[in-house]
């Protein structure tokens, strides 16, 4: 559902929110359950346009866990959760790279676009809300596995 250079974020939001929800996970800080509900309110509605990390942080704050560094060069994915672990967190997903067949480095874009964000209990995919850069960039059945 994501390009390759995104696997390891994603993969870790993942694992942290199976972490969460057994009390296991340190934040960085969390959000007040008002905060958190009108966040996941309206995230979905917010990520139907292209944004970038600047964007999201402008309008959400720092987030609860970061995955990846601060370097803008790289993608990462951010979390945003309260202390209650039965609450499913926001999580967004931004990736940084170039065009399939361009010179992988340095990267096209000066920080990372969000390509999707994921809210709620449920499947991967139907729990995620894609950017239209995110639709465009998902990989589809018949491509090719890229080399690791």
């Amino acid at each position: 559902m994501f390009p390759r250079q995104a696997d390891d974020h994603v993969i870790a939001s993942v694992y942290a929110e199976f972490v969460h929800r057994r009390g296991w996970l340190k934040p960085d800080h969390v959000l007040t359950g008002e905060a958190y509900e009108a966040l996941a309110g309206r995230v979905r509605q917010w990520a139907a346009v292209d944004r970038t990390w600047a964007e999201v942080t402008a309008e959400f704050g720092s987030p609860s866990v970061l995955f990846g560094g601060n370097n803008p060069l790289y993608g990462k994915t951010l979390a945003y959760l309260t202390e209650d672990p039965q609450r499913p967190m926001v999580v967004f997903h931004l990736w940084n790279g170039s065009e399939p067949g361009a010179e992988a480095w340095p990267p096209e874009h000066q920080q990372p676009l969000l390509l999707a964000v994921r809210c709620g209990r449920g499947s991967f995919s139907g729990s995620s809300t894609f950017t239209p850069e995110g639709e465009r960039r998902k990989p589809t059945i018949g491509d090719p596995c890229p080399a690791q």
